[in-house]
């Protein structure tokens, strides 16, 4: 599909969007940027999911929104905002903590890596994911929520993931070309359980909207609205796809002929997605190629001279800073004002407190820095870095009280319990809670019931 003519790859946040002109968005190295941002706002304690559904609050969409490179999809519709949280959760970066979302140790490691090596991962991850059902993200279709209606959404999930497999790398496929080779293929992600399921899907309204009617649940209505979910919301957003757009409403026009779908201006937020390609980055993720080379400017990458690095610590960007880059300076220093930040003893130490790592900073700093990086803030860098794991916190462990110091000394020294335990003073032993089965048995072998 040409790149030309009436098209536009413009992807600021405040862009004119001519009605009905096609936007042409390449996602592979924006994804790159995108999971190290929204890793990076994972570190500040501030994005919340909900413990029961995992899915990200209000506040935490318009803040994931807000550090996306090019901002999100759509201005006023949740896309990629939404899904960074739920691929962070499903690919093990990240987890709920007290409703917080916080990175892993892996999603820490991450941070210090290019960023393409985890895509895949993420990718692989999110299609065995049993978080959410893509297909709740349409939600003009009503009745999803009642019982035995939709089928089970891991299954679904890999047929469009062949799907995804079997595009040609770097050829446009239209959506409509996409729909007739799945059904083609066999590749059919059946929504509902069966017949009767379907009567239970609706438009509007229960009765007079019901899909049950003949003609009024097409292909394109329910496994096509699955499928545009799925590589419209989690394939472009992890950067497996490029793809040309439309704003949603209007795009498409296959459930007009239902009851109540002239109140509707879209069925879904994915509608005016019109056609895709399968880039580099994709390919890798499929396993359609064995290697990715990330090409030699990316947009992930730091230009060389962003920031200056004086001698009092200050780091100045004269220029202002992309959203990531300032996450990382607030993570590692003090802001004094809009575009100079402080190194402190205090900001570096409680940033290794909150699990970053002195690599990110020593790494931003090499790439980013106008000048080499003086000697006195490589000096404290390094003084802190003396003093990272010199304290560790090696888990939970069962602190268990003698009744004296006999006991103590009996337990420490039986040829069993001698391996499960580590002498505390004179009465405490330590005992780790996977041992603690084991302890209890051997003690109670030797006539002392732990209570």
């Amino acid at each position: 599909m040409a790149e030309a003519g009436n098209t536009s790859s413009d992807t600021g946040r405040t862009a004119t969007w001519a009605p009905g002109t096609p936007r042409i968005r390449h996602t592979e190295h924006e994804a790159q940027a995108n999971l190290l941002a929204v890793l990076r706002l994972c570190m500040t304690k501030k994005l919340r999911c909900s413990e029961k559904t995992r899915r990200p609050s209000t506040a935490t969409v318009s803040a994931v929104a807000e550090v996306l490179d090019g901002g999100d999809f759509y201005p006023h519709q949740a896309i990629a905002a939404f899904a960074w949280p739920m691929l962070l959760q499903a690919g093990g970066l990240a987890q709920l903590t007290g409703g917080r979302l916080v990175p892993t140790t892996r999603g820490r490691a991450v941070l210090t890596q290019p960023p393409h090596l985890a895509i895949p991962h993420l990718w692989q991850r999110w299609l065995n994911n049993s978080l959410l059902d893509e297909f709740s993200r349409v939600e003009e279709i009503k009745g999803q929520r009642s019982a035995n209606v939709l089928t089970a959404a891991k299954p679904r999930r890999k047929l469009v993931g062949r799907a995804l497999a079997g595009l040609t790398p770097g050829e446009w496929m239209s959506i409509d070309g996409l729909f007739t080779d799945m059904r083609e293929a066999g590749l059919d992600p059946v929504v509902h359980r069966s017949e009767r399921a379907l009567w239970k899907l609706y438009l509007e309204d229960p009765q007079y909207g019901s899909l049950g009617y003949d003609g009024y649940h097409n292909w394109s209505l329910l496994q096509g609205r699955y499928t545009l979910a799925v590589f419209f919301e989690y394939a472009a957003t992890l950067g497996l796809i490029d793809i040309e757009y439309v704003p949603p409403a209007g795009a498409r026009d296959d459930y007009r002929d239902n009851w109540g779908g002239d109140y509707l201006d879209q069925l879904s937020r994915y509608d005016g997605l019109s056609a895709l390609r399968l880039n580099p980055l994709g390919a890798h993720a499929v396993g359609l190629a064995d290697d990715y080379a990330p090409a030699q400017v990316l947009a992930s990458a730091v230009p060389t001279g962003r920031v200056t690095v004086l001698a009092n610590f200050d780091i100045v960007a004269l220029d202002g800073l992309p959203s990531v880059e300032t996450l990382l300076l607030d993570a590692f220093s003090e802001r004094k004002t809009d575009r100079v930040w402080t190194l402190t003893t205090a900001s570096l130490l409680c940033a290794l407190d909150r699990g970053q790592t002195l690599d990110e900073l020593r790494g931003y700093l090499s790439q980013a820095a106008s000048h080499p990086v003086p000697q006195t803030v490589t000096t404290l860098l390094d003084d802190i870095g003396r003093r990272t794991g010199r304290l560790r916190d090696t888990g939970e462990t069962h602190l268990i009280e003698c009744a004296d110091e006999a006991l103590a000394a009996l337990i420490s020294s039986d040829r069993r319990l001698r391996l499960l335990c580590t002498r505390i003073g004179e009465r405490h032993l330590a005992v780790s809670p996977d041992r603690l089965p084991a302890f209890r048995k051997a003690a109670l072998a030797l006539g002392y019931p732990l209570v």
